[in-house]
């Protein structure tokens, strides 16, 4: 009669075989072990941390587009779309009684510069820099002949290009949707840095997270693009007729800065539209769909312990 049979005896646990280099198996770990989602979601999350610090670098930039040209300081006065310069501008007629100034623009009660932002314009003289900036407006836009006419002293007139006539509707339009596009963007790539986080936890989160990405890339994409035309074609129409020697540049800061936050936009849209079908996320390891790389990794290690053995 076997012992195990007997009353008060018990039957002992087999003893667990011990491995290939004299220590024992360690358990298998579970799909759901916080530190096994961790493991296995690895590549996932710091493909959800680079997209995020693009975010953040866009939503940085995108705040310098909003705030250039608000107000004549040293920094904000250097951020600006277009820059005419009407200092040595040749007028159509012009009283005698008026007074020679340091400039021919001065003369004519016109200011030496004329500098446009998103919200609004600024004005200056080349002596004195930035003097003076208008009230930041929603959906502004600069309309040169409207403030050019009147500053003009009583008696003196200039002859603006015909082209300048001709593209104040488009660019009142381009104003007023461009205005629009940059703070629709930089909201929307505010609210990814907060909402990308959730793309760790299930594919179903990377599909509507990649759709507001795509949107929010459109709306800075589009911004940008009408900002450069903008500006391109402005200074095209006011340099065309060239005797009445006036100039015009465009902002360099405000071009970089817009298209900087462009670019990590759509890199952040790339990583989103990557994770709905790349990366391993927590859903996949708990529903069995993916081990993870890592979590991979270590069963293939052990089932070659198991053959070696």
């Amino acid at each position: 009669m076997p012992f195990g049979s007997l009353p008060g005896f018990r039957r002992r646990a087999a003893a667990t075989s011990p491995s290939p280099d004299g220590h024992k198996e360690s358990p298998r770990p579970s799909i759901g072990d916080p530190a096994v989602l961790k493991r296995g979601t690895r590549t996932r999350r710091n493909a959800i941390v680079v997209s995020c610090f693009c975010y953040l670098v866009a939503v940085v930039f995108l705040i310098l587009v909003e705030i250039g040209n608000t107000k004549g300081t040293k920094v904000l006065g250097d951020i600006y779309f277009f820059k005419l310069d009407l200092s040595d501008i040749l007028p159509q007629s012009a009283p005698t009684s008026l007074t020679l100034q340091n400039s021919i623009a001065r003369t004519l009660g016109l200011h030496d510069f004329y500098q446009v932002g998103l919200w609004n314009f600024c004005e200056g003289y080349e002596t004195d820099g930035i003097t003076h900036c208008s009230t930041p407006t929603t959906l502004y836009w600069f309309n040169p002949v409207e403030i050019l006419m009147s500053e003009l002293f009583a008696g003196a007139s200039i002859a603006l290009p015909s082209d300048v006539n001709d593209i104040l509707n488009i660019l009142r339009i381009a104003s007023n949707i461009m205005f629009g596009f940059f703070l629709t963007g930089l909201l929307l790539d505010f609210v990814l840095i907060l909402l990308a986080p959730l793309a760790v936890y299930s594919r179903w989160w990377s599909a509507p997270l990649g759709i507001l990405a795509l949107f929010a890339t459109l709306m800075v994409l589009i911004a940008s693009a009408l900002g450069t035309a903008m500006s391109l074609i402005f200074k095209y129409a006011l340099t065309s007729q060239t005797d009445l020697n006036v100039g015009a540049d465009v902002g360099t800061k405000m071009f970089a800065f817009m298209w900087i936050a462009t670019g990590f936009t759509l890199i952040a849209f790339i990583i989103h539209a990557g994770l709905c079908c790349c990366c391993t996320s927590r859903r996949d390891i708990r529903t069995g769909r993916k081990a993870g790389r890592h979590l991979g990794q270590s069963a293939t290690n052990e089932r070659k312990t198991e053959a070696s053995g």
